[in-house]
């Protein structure tokens, strides 16, 4: 019996934060699992040193009968048992949440330590963290790229898996951005650092992994919740079930022995365990496919969601448009090229850009435009060579007080093929008309019919015409599509879709941002603006619309496996504290003692960390070319 307590004090030594955290939190009134672990083998071990009392007085009398039934009864082995295997549950939660940062690890170690740069003519190897922006970053075949900036000199194929999931490598030259965590499988080029340290796309991957990990589900804190109603519960049933059984047998040894068994059955440690292992499990399985959820209750709410609404250009397209007709009403198509790329110039707007590549490609002067205006939702207005030029759509048009049935076919007949019709004016003529047409994505046609598959509505928000969306939405398969929006009424569209249901918003632009925050869940394109991305509560690195469905798909998965975790815990306490109580005793002789009952609650805890730990199999569903 000596022997046995000896063995238990290094254990509960151990251990010891149980019982600090759980005296304490009842001393607070606020009992929770610590406090039933705390009660459990703390009154294991006191009735254990009341036997090796007991024993000793016996063996002085003589009393041989007395002493071996309390050395039946010492219960050390129950407390020791209940903290070893409890301390082996934490062990295992711990091992999940290190198989959840493994893709975190993996991009860690891709940064180098040092890197080779050109600062003020001189090159030389420096710390990473001590670069700046402005420096000149020279990377050679198989070095990592330590900083985010764009190359300056040379060229090179750069492998973006660690950061897009994408596995076939990305050629890079002058101009074209590269970003930290890459590695250059060939060629030599030159960047020049934009943006370092914790700044970087890899730092802000790392960081809202680690936040989404620690974070907590609805779910999660509603376990909580009912974990600080049922220990006090389990608490009062020990209690009353030590004094009804002293009453019925007038045995407090039989009765305490039924008491302290009802204390270590009932500890809810799985409940615990329930929904941290499983979010942080879904979390990292979400960085390994490229698909960064950064709250816990974002990956709740996607496995609810009714509806899906798309931004049009950079989301459902490849938001990167090109010039398909030119109609000159006054002059050369030549001269309306000349003139709208010169003004258009100065917008970053993707059809913008179209033009003034389109210039560019021709060979067409571009002459230098100022006294750019942006008109919200209808087009821009800037100065050109003395005289004020408008670009825009057609409502655009209307506001100025131009009279637009003279261009009434052009304009349905470009937008029953999908194309965006640009117009030009001088003054209170039209110069002539541009049309541009955007790609649409490869995988934006699969995505939603996968999500149709799955019973969610999917809409298209453009601030295109209608006609030109229905011939977008006509050709991925849109259950529904909303035209003529502008900027800021994107977040008052998600408004209306929200009466019906949750709703996820998809997007890449500056002007998604108010959008994506007001959804249930923003999704951002990985490719998308940085304020698009830190609006939103989703970022999907490959810019693949299969990851839309493939985010909801493990959303499902992780939901399912939290409430098969909770299902078992629940269950194994409803039918495990009434035997533990003594319900069967009398009719069966079935009595649960407290080395069992430890056991018991320990394979619940091990069997739910299990359990989460399924999730490191999940696989997306949908991928590109499958």
């Amino acid at each position: 019996a000596f022997t046995q307590f000896l063995m238990v004090i290094p254990i509960v030594f151990i251990n010891r934060k149980y019982f600090i955290n759980g005296f304490k939190n009842m001393y607070r009134l606020s009992p929770n699992m610590d406090s039933l672990i705390a009660m459990g083998s703390g009154a294991a071990i006191a009735y254990g040193i009341y036997s090796i009392y007991k024993i000793g007085i016996a063996l002085g009398v003589g009393d041989m009968i007395t002493a071996h039934h309390f050395m039946m009864h010492l219960y050390f082995e129950s407390a020791g048992m209940i903290l070893t295997l409890i301390t082996l549950g934490k062990f295992f939660e711990a091992r999940a949440k290190d198989k959840t940062s493994d893709a975190i690890k993996k991009l860690v170690n891709l940064m180098p330590k040092t890197a080779l740069i050109n600062r003020n003519g001189v090159e030389g190897e420096v710390a990473v963290e001590d670069i700046v922006i402005g420096d000149i970053v020279i990377i050679k075949v198989g070095d990592a790229i330590p900083v985010d900036g764009v190359v300056v000199e040379g060229y090179g194929s750069v492998d973006e898996s660690a950061i897009t999931g994408e596995s076939i490598p990305v050629m890079k030259s002058v101009g074209d951005t590269v970003t930290s965590g890459t590695l250059n499988t060939t060629g030599f080029f030159k960047l020049e650092a934009k943006r370092v340290g914790d700044d970087t796309a890899l730092a802000k991957i790392i960081k809202l992994v680690e936040d989404a990990t620690s974070s907590k589900a609805p779910i999660a804190k509603l376990a909580d919740k009912i974990s600080g109603i049922f220990v006090p519960i389990v608490m009062l049933i020990s209690l009353l079930s030590m004094i009804v059984w002293t009453i019925l047998t007038g045995d407090f040894e039989f009765a305490l022995g039924i008491g302290i068994s009802v204390l270590v059955i009932s500890c809810p440690c799985a409940l615990g365990l329930a929904t941290p292992t499983a979010i942080m499990v879904g979390t990292g399985k979400g960085a390994e496919n490229g698909i960064l959820i950064k709250s816990a209750e974002a990956l709740e709410i996607l496995h609810s969601v009714k509806t899906v609404v798309f931004d049009k250009t950079g989301t459902i397209t490849e938001g990167k448009p090109k010039v398909t007709d030119v109609i000159a009403y006054e002059d050369s198509e030549e001269k309306l090229i000349s003139i709208a790329a010169s003004i258009e110039s100065l917008s970053s707007h993707p059809l913008a850009e179209a033009i003034v590549n389109n210039a560019r490609e021709k060979n067409i002067e571009i002459f230098k435009a100022d006294e750019y205006e942006l008109i919200p939702g209808r087009g821009m207005s800037a100065m050109c060579k003395g005289v004020k030029i408008y670009a825009g759509n057609a409502k655009l048009m209307q506001e100025l007080g131009i009279d637009v049935a003279k261009v009434a076919y052009e304009e349905e007949k470009f937008a029953n093929e999908g194309k965006t019709p640009m117009y030009f004016l001088e003054e209170n003529k039209i110069l002539g008309i541009i049309a541009v047409a955007d790609t649409i994505k490869e995988s934006s046609k699969e995505a939603l019919s996968h999500l149709r598959e799955m019973g969610i509505a999917t809409v298209m928000i453009t601030g295109d015409n209608k006609r030109t969306a229905k011939a977008i939405a006509e050709q991925v398969g849109l259950s529904d599509f909303v035209a003529e929006v502008l900027p800021e009424d994107k977040e008052k569209a998600v408004r209306e879709f929200q009466k019906d249901g949750k709703v996820v918003m998809v997007g890449d632009g500056i002007n998604d941002a108010p959008a994506l925050a007001r959804a249930d869940v923003g999704m951002a394109i990985g490719a998308g603006t940085e304020v698009a991305i830190e609006s939103a509560d989703v970022v999907l690195m490959r810019s693949n619309l299969l990851d839309v469905p493939s985010a909801i798909g493990l959303s499902k998965a992780v939901i399912r496996n939290i409430k098969q975790n909770l299902f078992w815990a629940f269950i194994y306490n409803a039918i495990g504290i009434p035997i533990a109580a003594g319900l069967l005793y009398n009719k069966f002789g079935i009595l649960l003692s407290p080395m069992i009952g430890a056991a018991a609650m320990s394979f619940s805890s091990v069997s739910v960390v299990s359990n989460a730990l399924r999730l490191k199999f999940f696989t997306p569903k949908w991928k590109r070319g499958e």
